[in-house]
């Protein structure tokens, strides 16, 4: 025996404005903070840092030549290389290494780094700033410290055919302070001191 159970599925007025508000305000939510505040802010960054929302392009003679943001591995003799990358220079790929001090991989690493390092720029194994043989966190850091540049020094100076001292000159030129005078250390861009 069925027995058949009408069911009123009609919403009355009372229903009716208690969930109107709701859905209006999730409307108005979602065109608000959806749609104008990422137009408004992204006109907004464009206007007032014009540089920094096209990614702070580096121009060379009207072609762009890298970022002041990302690193880049630069191999040649003549120019200043950045830190080790753990994302292969990469910005798609940013990561660091995440490998613990006592990884035998990151030691054999730093190991095989540092008689390369101390090779090429003819220094000892024990005087290599240790930001030329660590990766930064993000994998794509552009800044050496002023330490690493000056390691690097008299390489530079005698493939360019420069003194030391219009190499320390560059050097000194595009070191950038702690931020605020006490964020952080003294850095310097590996890109642009090799473009100066």
């Amino acid at each position: 025996m069925s027995m058949n159970i009408p069911v009123d599925f009609s919403i009355d007025d009372k229903a009716a404005s208690a969930w109107l508000p709701a859905v209006r305000f999730g409307f108005v939510s979602i065109l608000v903070f959806g749609l104008l505040y990422p137009v408004v802010a992204t006109l907004a960054g464009g206007l007032l840092f014009p540089q920094q929302a096209n990614g702070s392009l580096i121009l060379r003679d009207g072609k762009t030549v890298g970022s002041s943001l990302v690193a880049q591995n630069f191999v040649s003799d003549r120019y200043f290389q950045s830190r080790p990358s753990a994302a292969n220079y990469d910005p798609r790929a940013m990561a660091g290494s995440n490998l613990a001090s006592t990884n035998p991989v990151l030691r054999g690493r730093i190991a095989e780094s540092s008689k390369a390092i101390a090779i090429r720029e003819n220094i000892a194994a024990n005087a290599i700033p240790v930001d030329m043989l660590t990766t930064s966190g993000s994998g794509i850091d552009p800044h050496i410290s002023p330490a690493s540049a000056r390691v690097q020094s008299a390489r530079i100076a005698r493939v360019r055919g420069l003194s030391a001292a219009q190499v320390q000159a560059a050097i000194d030129a595009n070191t950038q302070a702690p931020s605020f005078g006490v964020l952080g250390q003294a850095r310097v861009n590996v890109l642009q001191l090799n473009l100066a």
